[in-house]
């Protein structure tokens, strides 16, 4: 005989049902999918014994058509807050098992409810979606819930970080929330996201297509640019949110988290000095530039699958995080095309929100020219990666390799855009365009005219890519800083985050500008 208080009993009754999500049938379904349960995820993300739950008795109130006969404690989402390496984080883990996770009015006032708690803390927000949107019997109410969820999405924006893991289905207007979001992870042949389904386009348009080829994780990740990366598993997935947490501060008047630097600051890589070839036009590797100077096994690429000709990325320098730019000029040469110009701005804007100081590293000829790319906008796109670089008030850290050519050298964080600090490489050629293009231009006639033409152009163009195309000519009129050694680069770079550590640039008074998006 017992003399625990029923009551209490009760209690532990209940609790232990709510725990059990959409039943052991149900989770062992999940399961056989290779996938994990809601809580279990919970469980990996967070550090061990530290997750409170909140709203956990909540259930749904009724349907328009009556058709939501059993009820369900939690309503197909988890809520709470617990730690990831002992800074505080709110979340919400969508159960598949109940009702295939899709969106209610209540489920929707829980995640709104955790998100307001993660602003009112200051503390990142993370979503470990699993849901196949809303939940039609429940019309309207659930497209609400939606709208307040994506309304938080945009009004906490670059207050606190706000990150998406997607374990699972995420259709129709559910997608616009990981799109609001600041880091969007998924899982290969596990998890994807489109506004209308294969079904949908089928007797629309009559295309035929599968989930995955349609927004699966390579698609995200290498053609649309939603997706900022995919990984092989949902503990990959969740380890990433993780990492990238890790280099971000948890709110925006926070500074990012410093880590003990395994490299010595004074460090200089001799190879540096020998990475650039002599021939202007003969590529080489930027991500062995960027590996050389930041501190070992520091670099955390995003996107690294769409626009591959721009590179961007956290990372830690002398153990400060840090936001990487740069152009690839072993792919396409480096040129900014449209979507390169988003993923720059997107993630200049990103760093500039939680105080990430940005270290821009320029090697590009220019715009990629064609009809295609003027028709699509490519002024409008390049006006939002210069917009990008001249709004951020992060320390900004600038080192020309090779080619800053026109445009591209004035949008990729050049001088008089606010860069605090802009290091050029001896191989630097700062000009208008390339000095075999100048020479077209400038002496068409003197080479039209020569006996020989061909040798007429390279002459010229050789006198005046030694005469203009140079970092010292730009240093004489001041658009570098210093011309230093290229294995000078970390110290250097180092020196100046610390200098500009206490950085003070206010912006005018306004309520926001007007991006040209």
């Amino acid at each position: 005989m017992t003399n625990e208080d029923p009551r209490i009993l009760e209690l532990r009754k209940i609790r232990a049902k709510a725990l059990e999500g959409g039943g052991e049938e149900r989770n062992a379904k999940q399961r056989a999918k290779g996938k994990l349960t809601a809580r279990e995820r919970v469980e990996l993300l967070l550090d061990p014994g530290t997750f409170n739950e909140i709203e956990p008795f909540i259930t749904h109130q009724g349907d328009e058509m009556d058709l939501l006969k059993e009820k369900f404690y939690g309503d197909g989402v988890i809520t709470g807050y617990g730690q990831i390496n002992g800074r505080t984080v709110y979340l919400y883990s969508q159960d598949f098992t109940i009702y295939g996770g899709t969106l209610s009015e209540m489920q929707s006032h829980k995640i709104c409810r955790v998100m307001d708690l993660a602003v009112r803390n200051g503390v990142p927000f993370i979503s470990l979606i699993d849901s196949g949107g809303a939940r039609i019997q429940e019309g309207v109410r659930s497209m609400g819930g939606y709208a307040e969820i994506f309304r938080r999405n945009a009004q906490y924006s670059g207050v606190v970080p706000q990150v998406s893991v997607m374990l699972g289905p995420c259709a129709g207007g559910a997608a616009y929330s990981p799109a609001l979001t600041d880091m969007v992870i998924m899982v290969e042949k596990s998890s994807f996201m489109f506004l209308t389904g294969p079904d949908v386009i089928k007797a629309v348009t009559g295309e035929i297509i599968d989930s995955e080829s349609l927004g699966g994780a390579s698609v995200h990740t290498s053609v649309s640019g939603v997706a900022h990366v995919s990984v092989e598993s949902e503990k990959a997935a969740i380890d990433m949110a993780r990492h990238f947490l890790s280099y971000l501060p948890s709110n925006n008047v926070e500074n990012p988290p410093y880590v003990q630097a395994g490299d010595p600051l004074s460090r200089m890589d001799e190879e540096l000095n020998h990475i650039i070839p002599l021939e202007a036009t003969e590529p080489y590797v930027m991500h062995q530039v960027i590996e050389k100077i930041i501190d070992t096994g520091t670099f955390l690429e995003i996107q690294p699958d769409w626009a591959r000709n721009a590179i961007i990325g956290l990372a830690r320098i002398g153990g400060h995080s840090v936001g990487i730019v740069g152009q690839e000029p072993a792919i396409m040469a480096g040129v900014i095309d449209i979507d390169a110009a988003d993923k720059m701005t997107r993630f200049v804007r990103m760093c500039d929100c939680f105080n990430i100081p940005l270290v821009t590293f320029v090697d590009s000829p220019g715009f990629l020219p064609g009809i295609a790319q003027e028709h699509g906008g490519i002024i409008r796109h390049g006006a939002k990666l210069l917009y990008a670089y001249s709004e951020a008030t992060v320390p900004k850290i600038c080192v020309i390799t090779r080619k800053a050519y026109g445009g591209a050298y004035v949008v990729m964080s050049s001088k008089y855009l606010g860069t605090d600090v802009t290091y050029a490489w001896p191989s630097a050629e700062i000009a208008v365009i390339g000095a075999e293009g100048a020479a077209n231009i400038l002496f068409k006639k003197q080479i039209e005219s020569a006996e020989d033409p061909i040798a007429e152009r390279k002459k010229l163009a050789a006198e005046y890519r030694e005469k203009f195309n140079n970092p010292y000519y730009a240093a004489s009129t001041g658009y570098v800083d210093d011309i230093i050694e290229p294995r000078e680069s970390r110290p250097k770079i180092i020196a100046s985050l610390s200098a500009l550590r206490d950085k003070y640039a206010p912006a005018p008074p306004r309520k926001h500008g007007n991006i040209p998006v």
